[in-house]
C-alpha cells in the first residue's frame, strides 16, 4: 500500500461522510451512544464503512469520535473493536493498495485543560498501540491538550500523518468563541500536525468563504469536511435536507483551488461521496510536497497578510493618556435598576466636570439584573463625549449574543472594554434564570482580540481585566493574569487595595507584569463603620482594615465621608508609584465625594 504522504504528492484523499446520521438512518435507529455499537452490532458498523468505500471513499474513520469514556476497560475495548471492524470492512472491499484507516478522535470532554488532555492521551495510547497511523481530531473549537497528545504519537511514530479538524460557524468562530485562523495557524506552524481544516457546523460554500480569508500559500495542507447544509427541525429531530449533487458541486469548488483532503460531515451519506468522487475525477493535481521535511526547512511559513492594528490609538484618548504615561482617574457608577436615567446621567455630567479621564459601569453586578453597562456607555459616548469603559460578563452571553453587542459599541464609539468572568446568579434563581457561561473571562479577551484582528483592526477595543489583589492565592491570581496578557489583556483595573498585604500584592503585580501593562490601583471610600463590615463580611474580593472600621464607630455622615475622603488619599499615595491610574468605586452614589475624592488626586498627582 502506497505511504499516505506519497500518494498525496498528486492525487486527492476521500474520506467518509457521517457516521451516526448514516447508521441513523440506514437501520432506523436513534442512537446516543455510537462506540457501543463497535460491541454490540459490530456487522452493522463494519456495513456503513463498506458503504463509504464502495461509494469512492478512501480514507475511513474509526467509529470512535465520542469514545472518551471514565470506565477505561470499557473505554479500550470499544476502541480497540472499532479498530478491527474498520480494518475488516477495508479487506472485505479490497482496499488495501489504497484505503486508509484514521484514528478518530472528537473533542475532548473535561472541566479542565489538564483532563482533557489525560483524555487525548488515553485514547491516542489505545490507537498507538494497536499500530494505527494515521490520526483525525476532528470538531475542535479550541487547541487545549492536542499538543501533548501530538508529541506523545510523534514519539512512538515520527512519520504518523495528523490532521486537525475545527468546527467553526459561518463567521470563523468556535463555539469557544476562538477564531479559525488563529488556532489553524498555531497548530499548523508548530510542525506537529501534517494538515489542519474544517469540518462539521457549516456548509461548503461558507467554508469555501473563509478558506478564501486564509490567504495561504499551504491550500493542499487544507482539509474540508462541511456538513450537508444546514438542518431542519421536524418534531423532536432534526434533519438534512441538502442536495448530495449541489453538495458535491460546491466541494468541487473547493477542490479547484487546491484543496486535496476532503469528505464530508453531519447529514452526508454514501450518496454524497459517490458525488464528490466524481467531481474530483475531474481535476488534476500538481505535485506537493507532504514529506515531514518541510516543517524543519523553514518553508512552511503561513502567508497570512496580517492586518497591522493600529498601534497609536488616536481615537482611544484613554490608552492615549496612558501610552505617554499620564496617570488617569475612572469611577464606577452602577447603572440604575429601572429605565429612568436622569440621576445617573446627572452624576455623569458632574463627575466629568470633576475631571475624571473615564467612567466604569457594572455589568449587573452580584447577577441582578440593572440597565445594560454597554447600551449606558455608548449614550453617555454619545451625548457627553466621556470615555466609559463597560463591564461585559461571560455570564449572560454566548458568543453570537456578544459580538452582536460589540460591533454597536464600537460602532459608537466605545474603545474600551473591562472583561469579567461574572458573578454567578444565585443559587435559588437557577432553575428560573440560566447563564450562559460558554467561555471563562480568558477565553472571552482571545475572542474579542480575534475580533480586533478581523473586524475592528483599523479602531480595536483595548482589553481590560480584573485583578484581584486581595486574592487568598495571589499566585493563583497572578499566574491567571499573565494568561490574560497572552490573550491580548493590556490593562488592570484591580480590586480595592486598602489593606497593607493588597497593597503589596499590586506591587507585586507591577513588576510580574511588567510596564508596558497598564495598572489601575482600586480604591472605594468607606462610609461608615457598617458600610465596612458589609464589605468585608458579604463583598467577594474586598478586604478592609479591622483598625479602619473602628475608626468609623460613632461617626455621622458628614464624618464618615471625611474619614472616606482621608483614607482614600492615603491609599493613593501608596499605590500611586506602581498603578498607571487610579479606579474609584462610588458607594451609594455619593457623588459629591467623589467629587471631592477627585479633586484631591488630580491636586496631590496631576497639578
Amino acid at each position: 500500500m502506497k505511504a499516505i504522504r506519497d500518494y498525496l504528492t498528486d492525487a486527492p484523499l476521500l474520506f467518509d461522510g457521517a457516521f451516526g446520521t448514516f447508521y441513523s438512518q440506514k437501520y432506523l435507529t436513534d442512537i446516543t451512544d455510537c462506540e457501543a455499537e463497535n460491541i454490540y452490532h459490530p456487522d452493522q458498523v463494519k456495513e456503513v464503512h463498506r458503504a463509504y468505500l464502495r461509494a469512492g471513499a478512501n480514507a475511513i474513520k474509526t467509529n470512535t469520535f465520542n469514545a472518551y469514556n471514565l470506565d477505561e476497560a470499557l473505554e479500550a475495548k470499544q476502541v480497540k473493536a472499532a479498530i478491527k471492524i474498520a480494518r475488516e470492512a477495508i479487506e472485505a472491499e479490497n482496499q488495501n493498495s489504497g484505503a486508509y484507516l484514521f484514528a478518530d478522535l472528537g473533542p475532548a470532554p473535561g472541566d479542565s485543560d489538564e483532563m482533557k488532555e489525560a483524555h487525548y492521551l488515553r485514547l491516542v495510547d489505545l490507537f498507538l498501540q494497536e499500530n494505527v497511523e494515521c490520526f483525525l481530531f476532528e470538531t475542535l473549537s479550541e487547541n487545549v491538550g492536542l499538543k501533548s497528545a501530538i508529541e506523545k504519537i510523534r514519539d512512538v511514530n515520527p512519520d504518523a500523518f495528523i490532521i486537525l479538524s475545527y468546527a467553526v460557524l459561518p463567521d470563523g468562530y468556535s463555539r469557544e468563541g476562538r477564531y479559525y485562523r488563529n488556532l489553524m495557524k498555531e497548530m499548523l506552524e508548530s510542525g506537529l500536525c501534517d494538515a489542519v481544516g474544517f469540518n462539521c457546523a457549516s456548509s461548503p460554500k461558507h467554508l469555501g468563504v473563509l478558506l478564501d480569508r486564509l490567504h495561504t500559500r499551504h491550500i493542499g495542507r487544507i482539509s474540508m469536511m462541511p456538513n450537508a447544509g444546514y438542518p431542519v427541525v421536524r418534531g423532536f429531530r432534526s434533519f438534512f435536507d441538502g442536495s448530495a449533487s449541489y453538495y458535491a458541486k460546491q466541494v468541487g469548488e473547493i477542490a479547484r483551488k487546491g484543496v486535496r483532503i476532503l469528505g464530508g460531515c453531519c447529514g452526508t451519506n454514501p450518496e454524497y461521496i459517490a458525488n464528490i468522487r466524481a467531481e474530483l475525477e475531474q481535476i488534476s493535481y500538481q505535485p506537493m510536497d507532504f514529506s515531514r521535511d518541510i516543517y524543519t526547512s523553514g518553508k512552511l511559513a503561513w502567508e497570512d497578510e496580517d492586518r497591522q492594528v493600529n498601534k497609536l490609538h488616536l481615537s482611544n484618548r484613554l490608552r492615549t493618556k496612558m501610552e505617554a504615561g499620564q496617570k488617569v482617574i475612572a469611577v464606577e457608577l452602577d447603572s440604575p435598576k429601572t429605565a429612568d436615567i436622569s440621576k445617573f446621567m446627572e452624576s455623569a455630567v458632574r463627575l466629568q466636570k470633576a475631571g475624571i479621564d473615564t467612567m466604569t459601569i457594572a455589568d449587573c453586578p452580584i447577577a441582578v439584573a440593572r440597565m445594560d453597562s454597554t447600551l449606558l456607555a455608548c449614550k453617555i459616548k454619545r451625548e457627553l463625549d466621556l470615555d466609559v469603559i463597560p463591564h461585559l460578563t461571560c455570564r449572560d452571553r454566548n458568543t453570537n449574543a456578544t459580538k452582536a453587542l460589540l460591533l454597536g459599541a464600537q460602532a459608537e464609539g466605545i474603545r474600551n472594554v473591562l472583561l469579567i468572568t461574572g458573578d454567578p446568579i444565585p443559587t435559588a434563581q437557577r432553575d428560573e434564570v440560566k447563564q450562559v457561561y460558554q467561555f471563562n473571562s480568558r477565553k472571552l479577551m482571545g475572542y474579542v482580540s480575534s475580533l480586533n484582528q478581523e473586524l475592528f483592526e483599523e479602531e480595536p477595543l483595548s482589553i481590560l481585566g480584573a485583578l484581584n489583589v486581595n486574592a487568598v492565592n495571589f499566585d493563583m491570581e497572578l499566574k491567571r493574569a499573565h494568561q490574560k496578557v497572552e490573550e491580548g489583556c493590556v490593562g488592570f483595573l484591580t480590586q480595592p487595595a486598602m489593606i497593607e498585604e493588597a497593597i503589596a500584592n499590586l506591587r507585586r503585580a507591577r513588576e510580574s507584569l511588567g510596564n508596558q501593562i497598564f495598572m489601575l490601583g482600586g480604591i472605594i471610600p468607606v462610609i461608615s463603620e457598617k458600610n465596612g463590615r458589609f464589605m468585608n463580611e458579604e463583598i467577594n474580593g474586598i478586604k478592609i482594615p479591622e483598625d479602619m472600621i473602628e475608626s468609623y464607630v460613632g461617626a455621622d455622615r458628614a464624618k464618615g465621608e471625611e474619614l472616606g475622603r482621608m483614607y482614600s488619599k492615603q491609599i493613593a499615595k501608596k499605590i500611586a508609584p506602581f498603578v498607571d491610574g487610579f479606579y474609584l468605586m462610588t458607594p451609594f452614589n455619593r457623588i459629591a465625594l467623589m467629587e471631592l475624592i477627585v479633586s484631591d488626586l488630580k491636586n496631590e498627582f496631576f497639578a
